[in-house]
């Protein structure tokens, strides 16, 4: 039980910690462009595109582009730009196990 509630903290912290600019910030510090972001994470370049404009999309769908940036070793912090994390391979939890992934956008 305890794994679940840590699991669902992390994913509530990914969830405020991640935004949109740290969307764009952090593609410019990869060299990567939307349609690139879009393979690695399996999110639609059209959610990648209306996330990065502060557009809705599903929490899954912010959380499989967080946890895709944050497996290259970056980290979010609210108020910072995005930056490299030592021994981080990502806090995020892979959202792949979730009920909802198969709604990503």
């Amino acid at each position: 039980m305890a794994s679940l509630a840590m699991k669902t903290t992390l994913e509530r912290m990914a969830l405020y910690q991640f935004t949109p600019l740290h969307c764009v910030q952090a593609r410019e510090l990869l060299g990567w462009s939307p349609e690139q972001l879009s393979q690695r994470s399996g999110v639609s370049v059209a959610a990648i595109n209306r996330y990065e404009a502060q557009g809705q999309v599903l929490d899954v769908t912010r959380l499989a582009l967080a946890f895709c940036l944050e497996t290259e070793g970056l980290v979010f912090f609210p108020g910072f730009a995005p930056g490299r994390g030592m021994n981080i391979q990502g806090s995020t939890p892979n959202p792949i196990g979730r009920p909802d992934y198969a709604l990503i956008e």
